[in-house]
């Protein structure tokens, strides 16, 4: 059973890329009785986890801590807050929210300029970051830095909610890989395996790249999130996964062409366990495994990714079935290949 107060932690923490830090220390509070962990120069936690036996192939799985968000770039003379993206946003989403500002996490509510004072299409256009601002209910420049500086990092403000088909939260890509792999290394395993919970993914796979290169795996399973887009007035062989449908399998994305064996490994194990599972039907987006399967001599990698409708929006929703079909496709897949099988 998927830990769901862990999940809601996991993803209530504050973690934009490169600014991490709250979301790796909830991490290794949950996980540093259960395995030797180091925290490398970028902040990548790497885990080496011991099995009841050593692993025949040298198997890393990894998930990502950080999260899209926004940053603080400069405050007018009457205490707004201007801003720029950290990851890839859709601008649409933003006008209205919640966010939390720096790392006190004070609240703040993105503005625009209001309706009514709007002309002609100006109402109708999506506005550009220069043309949105951050409200604190500071009423001048001196104010406002009294409590937040350029540079500061800013989250999505919402609650985390369970209805009994779906969670709806801010940061389910990547916390839920996350969760996982804490699953993984606080339960006993038949082998040794390696777990890297990677920083900077949002903003070009870099803390991944590092962490390869240093585990020196032979194959790798990115535990992930991706775009579900089975919504009105998307025809279905654009809608690339399902909510409901169980674990995303891809083949390509624009970063990777994954490993032909690993993957009909997924899908045969799938099968034969009663898991659902489905294709990632696009060669869209990209993921830490861009970063990995070309790390030194070549890194064997696989994606299992969890169905999740409005990627990076402050309220991403995911099937709570979808979230126990990735987690068990992922434990025996690592099994599977840890215990030598694609060596055979």
């Amino acid at each position: 059973m998927i830990d769901m107060n862990l999940l809601k932690q996991l993803c209530g923490a504050r973690g934009i890329s490169g600014d991490e830090g709250e979301v790796r220390s909830l991490i290794i509070e949950e996980i540093k009785n259960f395995a030797e962990y180091r925290v490398d120069n970028l902040g990548n936690i790497i885990v080496h986890k011991k099995g009841r036996q050593p692993a025949k192939s040298r198997l890393m799985l990894s998930a990502h801590m950080d999260e899209v968000g926004l940053m603080v770039t400069d405050v007018t003379s009457d205490g707004f807050l201007k801003f720029d993206e950290v990851g890839g946003i859709d601008r649409r989403v933003l006008p209205g929210k919640q966010v939390k500002v720096g790392k006190n996490g004070l609240a703040g509510v993105i503005g625009v300029k209001p309706i009514h004072l709007c002309k002609g299409e100006e109402s109708q256009n999506i506005p550009d970051y220069s043309e949105m601002y951050i409200d604190i209910g500071a009423d001048s420049a001196d104010q406002a830095l009294e409590y937040v500086s350029p540079g500061d990092s800013v989250t999505y403000a919402g609650d985390f909610i369970k209805n009994g088909f779906t969670i709806n939260s801010k940061a389910i890509d990547d916390r839920f890989g996350c969760l996982v792999l804490i699953e993984m290394i606080k339960s006993d395993q038949e082998y040794d395996m390696d777990f890297v919970f990677a920083v900077q993914e949002e903003v070009g796979l870099r803390g991944a790249k590092v962490a390869a290169y240093t585990v020196d795996p032979q194959f790798a399973i990115v535990v992930e999130t991706t775009t579900s887009a089975e919504i009105p007035e998307v025809e279905k062989t654009k809608q690339v996964c399902r909510l409901g449908e169980g674990a995303v399998i891809s083949v390509m994305d624009r970063r990777t062409i994954y490993d032909r064996e690993m993957t009909s490994l997924a899908f045969d194990l799938a099968d034969k366990n009663g898991i659902k599972a489905q294709y990632k039907r696009a060669v869209a987006g990209g993921n830490d495994a861009g970063a990995i399967h070309q790390s030194r001599g070549g890194v064997r990698t696989l994606a299992i990714s969890l169905a999740c409708r409005y990627l990076h929006a402050p309220s991403t929703v995911a099937s709570i079935a979808d979230c126990e079909s990735v987690s068990v496709l992922v434990r025996l897949a690592a099994e599977k290949i840890a215990g030598g099988e694609l060596n055979r």
